[in-house]
């Protein structure tokens, strides 16, 4: 019985949702084509269970360690700059890749930019961008991945270092809340895998308010999941803001988790983002994937 109704939660994830939930078009940022890096396989396993597009892109190594300030001072150079064989062969190759697998309406680009440009540019027209972490040096992933996925406006999927895949679907969710605009839009981001989980589990942190606004409805988080068919759990905890990240991946050790949902965090510069405590070290020390949106 429960093997059915956790089927029939991945079957209703294969339709894609009708207002942007993670589903439609799949970004994928791979760093290796023979074999395909982990980001290919996880987007194309998302895109043909959604019925979604999927678009892949490697950007030139050289590029990669651009930090936001330099990245976004550079336009991006598409698959359209040149032409040369090994263009064409990856093109081939990752059609034929997503086909073998489900996924009809699959494009390929090589990016000749940093990575915040190449995200901003893409993932202005797709639902969900699947990353990996060893895509830079560990220490230039909160200054280069952090800032770029802060800029970029769509959820991001960071898968963390090596090969190992995750398992479809996500059967444990942690969801790290604090009651910001940013962690009820990456709640909203990830429902489409939430539907698919055998156990979510909202680890509230949130300082509570006596007004959220003139006449504004407080967002509850399991409220909202239950709306949607998702069963949720729910424990306090309190920590300060420098401990927050040591707090939700120690929660999501202790529970199992192969998914953390957080927001992510940053204050603005004249000319970059900077990625906040809680985000940063997160993104730092992670061993599961982390579903992360602005």
């Amino acid at each position: 019985m429960h093997r059915a109704q956790s089927q029939a939660r991945v079957e209703a994830c294969r339709e894609p949702s009708p207002d942007g939930v993670v589903g439609s078009d799949i970004l994928a940022v791979v760093t290796t084509t023979a074999p395909w890096s982990a980001a290919a396989e996880v987007a194309v396993a998302l895109a043909a269970r959604t019925g979604g597009e999927l678009t892949g892109c490697r950007i030139d190594p050289e590029w990669r360690e651009l930090d936001a300030a330099e990245s976004m001072s550079i336009p991006v150079l598409g698959s359209g700059a040149w032409d040369d064989d090994a263009q064409r062969r990856d093109d081939r190759a990752f059609a034929e890749f997503a086909r073998e697998r489900g996924v009809d309406d699959a494009a390929w680009c090589t990016a000749q930019a940093g990575i915040a440009q190449t995200l901003r540019q893409l993932g202005a027209w797709h639902d969900l961008a699947v990353l990996e972490r060893d895509m830079v040096t560990p220490e230039r992933v909160p200054d280069v991945l952090g800032e770029a996925m802060l800029g970029c406006g769509v959820p991001c999927l960071l898968l963390p270092d090596g090969r190992r895949l995750p398992s479809w679907p996500f059967a444990r969710v942690v969801i790290g809340w604090n009651g910001s605009m940013e962690a009820i839009r990456a709640l909203h981001a990830a429902r489409g895998l939430l539907m698919a989980a055998d156990a979510v589990h909202v680890l509230d942190g949130a300082v509570v308010e006596d007004e959220v606004g003139r006449g504004l409805p407080r967002f509850d988080p399991c409220r909202y999941l239950a709306r949607h068919g998702i069963t949720a759990s729910r424990s306090r905890v309190s920590t300060d803001v420098g401990s927050a990240g040591e707090v939700l991946l120690d929660a999501s050790v202790r529970l199992h988790a192969d998914l953390l949902v957080m927001g992510a965090y940053g204050r603005s510069h004249l000319r970059e983002r900077v990625v906040g405590g809680a985000s940063r070290y997160v993104l730092e020390h992670a061993e599961i994937p982390l579903l992360m949106r602005h």
